[in-house]
């Protein structure tokens, strides 16, 4: 048939017919979105004694995930984990010293990246509670905050001390611009955000929680804001205008009641439900069962309270992260890399029988059934890698930034480096001229730990409980090395603004402070790690290896890459690289005895495993498809 052929005028009342038709159609579909945006005004309220939510009565079944503890390539595999066990809200910190870790230098991408980690949570049906800080205590390195504060020698962290406010405003400034545009009311996901975090276990400052509170409100955030204190800080940490939330492991009534009298006709939630707990170097792996964990939880269901796992699922300290603990005892204590935390999903994503009753209990709290089970991560144990070469310590140093001369000691933060952000996390050699022996005394001035060389050749380890070593004859002038490792700063409690690292104060030798120092910074980030290849100095290992150094292997792998996990029976202490990615330190007084590698971080073919050991090795990698905490303790 052929074309139809209109009169031109009839042409042109078609072609206005389908443009009216388009312009009615476009919109009617934009006055549906917008219509079911206005319907989204009545986000999550606490006017009376529960939640509502939309208008309905809500229970909060929450569970806590950090993004940045987990790989990005697994982040839907948890969060789909999370719905099938029946919990309907995820909640995470957000990391200041990672996305700012210079100051103005802001990083919000790849594994940062906050808003596809929100984006997917409400495309999984999750809520979101979003707990900025800026302090998120965390088991993390100084509660998140960025370590280049302490350039300041007069800081006064979480407290209205211009200069941290200023930084404050600043980050913020930032982060709520990816923020803000996932609020509830704007169609997305967060529908509650936490005034800080813990404050009423600090409390130096009357003026601070208000101070957070309007930074929130006047960077755009617009639902309910809550707090969350132990029971002790409840009687300090509250703010006008925000729901005060409790923290606890075990149940008090008298607690409840507590926070109930200080809220009255007010929903109430716990916060945080300790479903576990963390581990420090050189102590026991803790342990909180199942059997003891579940009637808690039961009765806080009871109760008609809300509650949030904390953790959930805790993941790993990646790279230098994991933070120290000091509460009650004489020196801080690192934290271990593994943040597994014995909760109901392990650290690699496994179930528990925790997470197996935690679904059955849930369960009852919804109409329909729960999705069902995600599958299974298959784990592989890769077979043991030969160390092929070895380079010294010595060896690397051109690789680092420029050496810092300084006639006394400098701490870590207040190097020049890093464009003058001082230097954050790793290791930093001090190295001065000797003339004599003697006595070395660090007058308690190391943090934390120092390996301790003349003439390259090992002394001893200076730390908080060992504060003297002999340094033995010698001829003549020769080279006094201290490599001093910050070995996590204290996540809580009062001591913050004492957490600068290397060596803060003089080091004295027979009495004398020492002088004229040679300072290196060694953060091992992934450009120095990944340099390293390139380095003509590596040796086989036909010939003997000179401590502390770097140690290299191939891992090979034939097919799909899967989760495993690396031991170092042999070796002493130190941090393992894959790929260049840094999976964080390992220690052989444990607890933990394997590091947990991601099958995402690996690929076909060769993988580059780089080890910095400081003291020891037996020359090879060996790998597990199950974790080894070390032995346990339950959690008193």
């Amino acid at each position: 048939m052929g074309a139809l052929r209109l009169p031109l005028k009839q042409r042109y009342l078609v072609l206005l017919c389908f443009a009216v038709g388009a312009i009615i159609a476009y919109q009617f579909t934009r006055n549906r979105l917008e219509g079911r945006r206005m319907s989204r005004v009545e986000g999550l309220r606490a006017n009376s004694s529960e939640f509502t939510l939309e208008g309905e009565p809500f229970r909060i079944l929450g569970g806590s995930i950090h993004y940045f503890r987990v790989p990005r390539a697994y982040w839907e595999d948890r969060l789909l984990k999370m719905k099938a066990c029946g919990l309907n809200t995820l909640t995470t910190y957000v990391p200041w010293n990672l996305h700012e870790p210079e100051r103005g230098v802001f990083n919000f991408e790849d594994q940062l990246d906050l808003e596809a980690y929100l984006r997917l949570a409400g495309s999984l049906g999750l809520w979101v509670i979003l707990r900025p800080g800026p302090y998120i205590c965390a088991e993390w390195d100084l509660g998140g905050l960025p370590s280049w504060l302490l350039r300041d020698h007069n800081m006064k962290l979480r407290t209205t001390y211009p200069r941290f406010t200023d930084a404050v405003n600043s980050f913020f400034h930032q982060l709520m611009k990816k923020v803000v545009p996932h609020q509830y009311s704007e169609g997305g996901p967060i529908i509650a955000v936490q005034v800080e975090n813990e404050y009423g276990s600090y409390a130096k400052d009357g003026e601070y929680m208000p101070f957070i509170k309007e930074a929130l409100l006047s960077s755009g955030i617009t639902e309910l804001l809550l707090t969350s204190d132990n029971k002790e800080g409840l009687k300090r940490g509250g703010v006008k205008g925000a729901l005060e939330t409790i923290n606890f492991q075990k149940l008090n009534p008298n607690d409840i009641k507590y926070l109930a009298g200080i809220q009255p006709h007010k929903p109430k939630m716990v916060m945080e439900y300790w479903s576990g707990w963390f581990d420090l170097w050189g102590d026991l792996h803790h342990v909180y069962t199942a059997e003891d964990m579940m009637p808690v939880v039961t009765e806080i269901l009871k109760l008609d309270m809300s509650i949030n796992l904390y953790m959930f699922h805790g993941g790993t300290n990646f790279g230098f992260m994991s933070g120290a603990f000091a509460v009650g005892m004489p020196a801080p204590k690192p934290m271990v890399t593994s943040y597994d935390y014995d909760a109901p999903l392990s650290e690699a994503g496994d179930y528990t029988t925790k997470y197996h009753l935690l679904r059955n209990a849930f369960s009852r709290y919804h109409a329909q059934p729960l999705p069902e089970l995600p599958s299974h991560q298959e784990r592989r144990a890769y077979q043991p890698v030969v160390i092929q070469q070895h380079l010294s310590l010595w060896d690397s140093l051109h690789f680092t930034d420029k050496p810092f001369k300084s006639e006394r000691p400098v701490n870590m933060e207040n190097l020049p480096v890093n464009n003058n952000n001082g230097q954050s996390y790793g290791y930093t050699l001090y190295e001065t001229t000797i003339t004599s022996e003697g006595a070395l005394n660090s007058k308690n001035n190391i943090r934390d730990r120092a390996l301790v060389f003349v003439g390259k050749y090992f002394i001893g380890v200076l730390d908080y409980t060992t504060q003297e070593l002999a340094l033995p004859d010698g001829k003549g002038k020769r080279t006094l090395s201290l490599l001093v490792e910050n070995c996590g700063r204290v996540n809580y409690g009062n001591s913050l603004d004492e957490q600068r690292k290397g060596l803060v104060g003089d080091i004295e030798l027979n009495k004398r402070p020492l002088r004229d120092f040679i300072i290196r910074s060694l953060d091992m980030k992934p450009g120095f790690v990944n340099s390293l290849e390139s380095s003509g100095h590596w040796l086989s290992m036909r010939q003997r290896p000179t401590f502390p150094a770097f140690f290299q292997a191939r891992l090979y792998v034939n097919s799909l890459p899967q989760d495993t996990f690396i031991k170092l029976p042999g070796w002493n202490k130190g941090v393992v690289f894959i790929n260049g990615k840094n999976l964080g330190r390992y220690w052989s007084i444990g607890p933990q005895q394997t590091l947990y590698v991601p099958g995402p971080w690996l690929h076909r073919g060769n993988n580059q495993v780089i080890v910095f050991e400081e003291q020891e090795t037996d020359g090879k990698i060996q790998f597990s498809s199950s974790p080894d905490y070390g032995m346990t303790v339950d959690v008193q």
